[in-house]
């Protein structure tokens, strides 16, 4: 008797404890009081797993082992591991997780990358699996600094033993050497790592679950290279059932997120699923933004009766991140988008700004010519290394207020606070989406449907809008200004009038067109008769400036919208003198 009580108080302890982890109920990811949770991620990109893509070498070093093998021949090895030590150490510390907590998100993936935990099966010296402290040493820095914020963790093996698909930049795939798909070595090792993995974070309920295998794309039976024609996806299935297991052996309280072939989107022979804790990612990109492109994902939750997760996203315009987290969050499903940290980027929450002396760098590794010295390498390899730090980063406040404010309101906001009698930069405009605090032609990218490659902002520099924005280098800018404008497209600023009277607004601009044309409107109406602008030069480089006058703004807040009546010409900045 006293054996089965015992018995029966282990079993309640056990469901007890297990149930103040995240876990499935049905269709939906609750806490430990039933409550439904939304996550709101972000994938920590670029920093555990090096994207050739993210450092701008992707045409002639993408994957991870070739841009270090570069680096290597340019500095020698010992000096490659001071480079990489600096890297990871910079590329994520407390302040990235306490901001990323402060803007708003709930929870964080972590994608890792498995030669930081144990080495290759190249580098084993027997047929014992190895361990290396410093991948665990980083994942439990991570972890205190989620929960400091409280804050959720989703551990994501994002490159595998030996690589788990053909797109070799995402998980470092070397053809050279066999897959996971092609080594029982491999797959063995990863099994180990999760239990591993498992068996160190059991206990901590500020990890929300384990992804334990990302975008696997790769062709087993069919006729795509990258897995999106296979029918049975025996292989995947027997190594993430055999993974799942491993966990299960010494972790029964967290969620385990698995994916599909072909990039995480192909769930074809592989469900139902094996576990009772379990929830079905996949990954959204360049799509339209209707229910159509959920669909088989909101069939496989209703069928299965298990939760689905956008488990990445990204790399579009604003205006797709608004609608997507829109189109997600009205059926109920979280989503971490995607990436943390790229160099000089728009589409991400940061940008890394551009080192000149790796522009060497990079220039030597595509095109051959004069080698850098190894001094000048390591000095500027080192520099991008400090680039990484969060205290050198640009903060992509559109990007941010995109994900959030934008997709509760079309309201817009200040980008910055501007003041009459003042100068507005021309992309100062307000924060806010399409139609709304500015209206432009290109605005998004639906290549997955359309097959065409669609730029939204065509500079690709300083904001991720529609608008397109090119560096200046006059010095009467702010390093930017607004260029390709098109007939009938507009920008909104909210200006701060020191006090109310008639104000001449000056117009800085260059034009190669004969008669491009503007006007000014307010909320309500035009306040401006349409205003010539003349040809300057055919040089994009010559500036002229013409006036509004006599244009009246109340004191305090006023909306103006510059409306581009006849485009082809490029807007510098907005000058605000009060007429006395």
């Amino acid at each position: 008797m006293k054996n089965l009580v015992l018995i029966l108080f282990l079993v309640m302890f056990h469901l007890a404890t297990s149930q103040s982890f995240l876990h499935r109920d049905g269709q939906h990811i609750v806490d430990k009081d039933g409550n439904n949770i939304l996550l709101r991620g972000l994938g920590l990109g670029g920093w555990m797993v090096q994207e050739g893509y993210m450092l701008q070498t992707g045409a002639f070093a993408g994957p991870q082992h070739i841009i270090k093998e570069k680096i290597i021949d340019l500095i020698g090895i010992e000096k490659t591991k001071t480079f990489y030590d600096s890297y990871l150490t910079n590329g994520i510390t407390k302040r990235d997780i306490d901001s990323l907590a402060a803007w708003g998100f709930n929870s964080i993936r972590l994608p890792m990358h498995y030669n930081l935990y144990t080495p290759a099966i190249e580098d084993e010296t027997t047929d014992e699996i190895t361990w290396i402290e410093k991948g665990f040493k980083m994942t439990d820095d991570v972890l205190e600094w989620c929960k400091e914020n409280k804050i959720y963790l989703i551990l994501d093996l994002h490159a595998a033993p030996g690589g788990q698909g053909k797109d070799a930049n995402i998980s470092d795939y070397d053809p050279s050497k066999p897959s996971l798909w092609e080594s029982e070595a491999n797959q063995k090792k990863m099994i180990a790592l999760w239990r591993k993995l498992a068996n160190r974070y059991k206990d901590e309920s500020w990890v929300a679950g384990y992804d334990i295998i990302n975008e696997p794309n790769w062709g087993f039976t069919g006729q795509n290279k990258n897995g999106c024609d296979e029918t049975s996806n025996a292989p995947l299935r027997k190594l993430m059932v055999a993974t799942t297991k491993a966990i299960r052996e010494v972790d029964n309280n967290h969620i385990i997120f698995i994916e599909g072939n072909c990039w995480g989107n192909n769930y074809e022979g592989i469900l139902p699923v094996w576990d009772e804790n379990m929830v079905l990612s996949f990954h959204k990109y360049w799509n339209y933004n209707t229910p159509g492109s959920i669909q088989q994902m909101l069939d496989y939750r209703t069928q299965y009766n298990i939760p689905i997760w956008l488990g990445e996203s990204g790399e579009n315009s604003n205006v797709w991140f608004k609608d997507a987290i829109n189109l997600v969050e009205k059926n109920n499903i979280g989503w971490a988008f995607w990436p943390m940290k790229k160099v000089d980027n728009i589409a991400g929450v940061t940008s890394v700004t551009k080192n000149a002396d790796f522009e060497i760098i990079k220039d030597y590794w595509k095109n051959g010519g004069e080698k850098p010295s190894e001094a000048f390498a390591f000095n500027a390899l080192m520099q991008l290394a400090e680039n990484y730090n969060i205290e050198n980063v640009t903060i992509k406040t559109d990007v941010i207020d995109a994900l959030f404010r934008q997709v509760k309101t079309n309201t817009t906001i200040p980008f910055k606070k501007h003041t009459a009698p003042g100068i507005v930069y021309a992309t100062e405009y307000d924060l806010g989406t399409n139609g709304y605090a500015y209206q432009d032609e290109d605005f998004i990218n639906y290549k997955t449907n359309t097959g065409i490659q669609g730029p939204w902002n065509k500079g690709k520099k300083m904001r991720n809008d529609g608008v397109d924005i090119q560096l200046c280098k006059d010095d009467n800018s702010n390093g930017y200004e607004v260029f390709d404008i098109q007939d009938g497209e507009w920008l909104q600023y909210t200006v701060n009038a020191l006090e109310e009277g008639s104000y001449n607004i000056l117009v800085r601009y260059s034009s190669a067109v004969e008669k491009a044309m503007i006007h000014l409107e307010n909320e309500k109406k035009h306040i401006s008769k349409p205003l010539l602008l003349k040809k300057t030069t055919d040089k994009s480089a010559i500036y002229n400036i013409v006036t509004f006058k006599d244009v009246k703004l109340v004191k305090g807040e006023n909306k103006l919208k510059v409306v581009f009546d006849k485009g082809g010409f490029v807007l510098n900045y907005l000058e605000f003198k009060i007429k006395k």
